[in-house]
C-alpha cells in the first residue's frame, strides 16, 4: 500500500503520530520520513516538560499507546503477544495485560446489521432477540436470542465499519513501518514488516465469521464421540461474514470453583479432564483452540467442558507435531541432542552456527529441571527458558508453536489455582509414548518412504530436462544472472541530497559572482540604489543570501534528525 493511500487518511495518521509523541516515541518520528506528515510548527524540537507518561518503562508506554490508538492496535498487540520470536519478552508481558473491551454500539445499529446480513426482518428469524449485549469487544458484540424453532442461541454481530477502520489503520501502519524501518532496525526490531504481515493475516480471518463457524464444525466432527467435552453448534444456514449464530451453552466459567462444587462436581477432576482434552488437541489431532483463557472455557451442570470463541485456531503439520513432541520426549529422557535436533527441525530458519554450543545450552535447561521433583516442575518456566533460547539463536518457528506455549502456560496457571497438586508433566508423558508409536508405525513409515520415493522420482525425471534447458539458453546467449544489492537505498537518498546541496551552492556562487561583476558596471541613476549599488546586483545578493540561509537551515535540520 502506497503512501498516497495513507495520505488520504492524514488526520488519522497525525492522530497516531500525536499519540506516539505523547508517550515519548518522538525519536521514531524524528529519525524517519514520518516527520514530513507533521506540520512544521508541531515539530520544532519536540521538547516537553516532564510528563507522567515518561515515568513508565518504554514497554509500558508502547502498551498504553496501543490502548489509546483503539481496536486495530489493541488487536495487533494481542496477536504479537503470541510471538516472542518477533518482539522482546518484556513487551510480550505488557501486551498480555491488554483488555479488548470497548463500549457496545447501539441496538439500532445491531438490528440493521443483522437484518441486512440475513436479508429479512429480525422478527422473521428470531422469536426473541435481546438488544442488550452480554459482551462487547473491538471486533463485535454478543446478544442472547431464541430462534423460531425454540433453540436458544447467542448472536455475534460485527461492529459497524470495523473492516474499513482496520483496512485504513493497516495501510497507515504498513507505511509507518516502511518509513521508519532503518531506525527500527537500529533499535533491534529487525522484522517490522513481518509483524504487520502476521497481523494482517490474523485480523482478516477474524473479521470473517464464516471462518469461526468452519472451525467449530471441524472441532465438533473430531470430538463427536467425547462425553466430557463439547463445542457449541454454529447455525451456519443463517450465519454470514458479519453475523454468527451459535447454540447457547448454559454453564459457568472454568474458574468458578464455588459453582462447580455447588453442582456436586470435583474441581480437580474438571482440571485434569481439561488438561487431557487440550493435550489431545495438540498431540493427537494437531489442531487446537489457541485462546483458552477462563472466559472461553465453560463447565456445564453435568461436568462437560465446553470451548467458546474459535476465532483463533492453531494447527500443526504432522512433521511439526512429531518434532514438537520429541522436544518434550528428549527433555524427559534428559537427551540434549534429541532436543536440539528436533528444535532445529521445527525451525524455518535459525542462526545456529555451533550445534554443540546449542546442545550445551539445552543441557543446562535439562539440568535445571532434572533436580526438581514432579510437583515443582512448571511448564511456564520451561516455556520461558525455551523462548529465551530461541530468541538467542534467532530461531523462526511456526507461529502455532508459540500459541501452544501460551495456551499451556494459561492452562497450567488456571489449573494450579484450582488444583494446587496438579502434576503437569505427568499428563504430557503418556502422549509422548503415543506419538512415538504413531511416528514409528508401519503405516507412517510407509507414507514417509512413499513421499521420499516420489520426490526422488520427480528429481530424476526433471533434472535432465532442467539441465538441457539451461544449456539451450546458454547456446542462445540468453542465460542471465540477477544480482540484487542490499542496503543501497539509503546511499542513493544521501547522494540525491548531496547533489541538491551542491546544485544550490553552485547557484549561490553564480549569483554572487554575477552580482559582483554587475557592481563594477556603471548604470543609470534609476537602476542604482541609494548606496550606489546597481539594483541588479542588490537583487542578486539578496537572492543568494536567502538561498544560503535555506541551505544552512536544511543542513542543520538534516543533522539534527539524522
Amino acid at each position: 500500500m502506497g503512501f498516497n493511500n495513507a495520505f488520504r487518511n492524514i488526520n488519522r495518521l497525525r492522530q497516531i503520530l500525536a499519540v506516539l509523541v505523547k508517550y515519548g516515541f518522538e525519536d521514531v518520528i524524528a529519525n524517519s520520513t514520518l516527520r514530513n506528515a507533521v506540520p512544521e510548527r508541531l515539530r520544532i524540537k519536540w521538547m516537553r516538560a516532564e510528563q507522567p507518561a515518561l515515568q513508565y518503562t518504554r514497554w509500558e508506554r508502547i502498551r498504553m499507546a496501543a490502548e489509546e490508538l483503539g481496536p486495530t492496535f489493541i488487536k495487533l498487540a494481542q496477536i504479537l503477544s503470541n510471538r516472542p520470536d518477533i518482539i522482546p519478552q518484556a513487551l510480550v508481558k505488557e501486551f498480555e495485560k491488554l483488555q479488548d473491551k470497548v463500549p457496545p454500539f447501539s441496538s439500532e445499529e445491531a438490528r440493521q446489521i443483522v437484518e441486512m446480513e440475513m436479508g429479512k426482518p429480525i422478527d422473521d428469524v428470531f422469536e426473541y432477540f435481546s438488544f442488550n449485549p452480554i459482551a462487547s469487544a473491538s471486533i463485535g458484540q454478543v446478544h442472547r436470542a431464541r430462534l423460531k424453532s425454540g433453540l436458544d442461541v447467542v448472536v455475534k454481530v460485527q461492529r459497524p465499519g470495523i473492516q474499513e477502520i482496520v483496512e485504513r489503520d493497516l495501510s497507515i501502519l504498513a507505511e509507518i513501518v516502511k518509513r521508519s524501518d532503518r531506525y527500527l532496525k537500529k533499535q533491534g526490531l529487525l522484522n517490522g514488516a513481518d509483524m504487520v504481515a502476521v497481523f494482517e493475516r490474523s485480523i482478516t480471518k477474524e473479521l470473517d465469521y464464516t471462518n469461526e463457524a468452519r472451525n467449530m464444525t471441524r472441532f465438533r466432527e473430531l470430538y463427536k464421540s467425547y462425553k466430557n467435552f463439547s463445542i457449541p453448534r454454529p447455525v451456519r444456514e443463517i450465519s454470514t461474514q458479519k453475523v454468527l449464530v451459535i447454540e447457547f451453552v448454559d454453564g459457568c466459567k472454568f474458574t468458578d470453583v464455588k459453582q462447580i462444587r455447588a453442582w456436586g462436581l470435583n474441581p480437580h477432576r474438571i482440571v485434569e479432564n481439561g488438561f487431557k482434552i487440550y493435550l489431545t488437541q495438540i498431540f493427537e489431532y494437531g489442531i487446537f483452540h489457541a485462546d483458552p483463557h477462563p472466559g472461553n472455557v465453560m463447565v456445564t451442570r453435568d461436568g462437560t467442558i465446553t470451548l467458546l470463541d474459535f476465532g483463533m485456531v492453531g494447527q500443526l503439520s504432522k512433521k511439526d507435531k512429531y518434532a514438537f513432541a520429541n522436544v518434550f520426549i528428549g527433555m524427559a529422557q534428559q537427551d540434549a541432542r534429541k532436543m536440539a535436533i528436533n528444535l532445529k527441525r521445527l525451525s524455518i530458519e535459525d542462526d545456529i552456527k555451533d550445534m554443540r554450543a546449542f546442545e550445551n545450552d539445552l543441557n543446562e535447561i535439562i539440568e535445571d529441571y532434572a533436580t526438581l521433583n514432579v510437583s515443582e516442575g512448571s511448564i511456564a518456566d520451561l516455556v520461558a527458558s525455551l523462548q529465551k533460547l530461541m530468541l538467542r539463536y534467532q530461531m523462526a518457528v511456526p507461529p502455532s508453536i508459540f500459541l501452544i506455549f501460551r495456551a499451556l502456560t494459561i492452562l497450567e496457571g488456571i489449573g494450579k489455582i484450582m488444583h494446587p497438586e496438579l502434576k503437569t508433566f505427568e499428563y504430557i508423558r503418556p502422549f509422548g509414548a503415543k506419538i512415538m508409536q504413531e511416528q514409528w508405525s508401519a503405516e507412517n513409515i510407509w507414507n514417509e518412504v512413499s513421499i521420499r520415493a516420489e520426490q526422488i522420482s520427480s528429481l530424476l525425471t526433471n533434472f535432465p530436462i532442467e539441465v538441457r534447458e539451461i544449456l539451450k539458453q546458454a547456446r542462445k546467449g540468453k542465460l542471465h544472472f540477477e544480482v540484487e544489492l542490499q542496503g543501497y537505498g539509503y546511499l542513493l537518498k544521501k547522494m540525491d541530497s548531496i547533489t541538491n546541496r551542491i546544485t544550490m551552492t553552485l547557484i549561490i556562487c553564480a549569483l554572487l559572482i554575477g552580482s559582483s561583476i554587475l557592481a563594477t558596471v556603471k548604470f543609470a541613476d534609476e537602476f542604482t540604489t541609494n548606496s550606489g549599488l546597481p539594483v541588479f546586483s542588490a537583487a542578486g545578493f539578496t537572492i543568494a543570501g536567502v538561498l544560503f540561509a535555506i541551505l544552512i537551515y536544511a543542513t542543520l535540520r538534516r543533522r539534527y534528525y539524522k
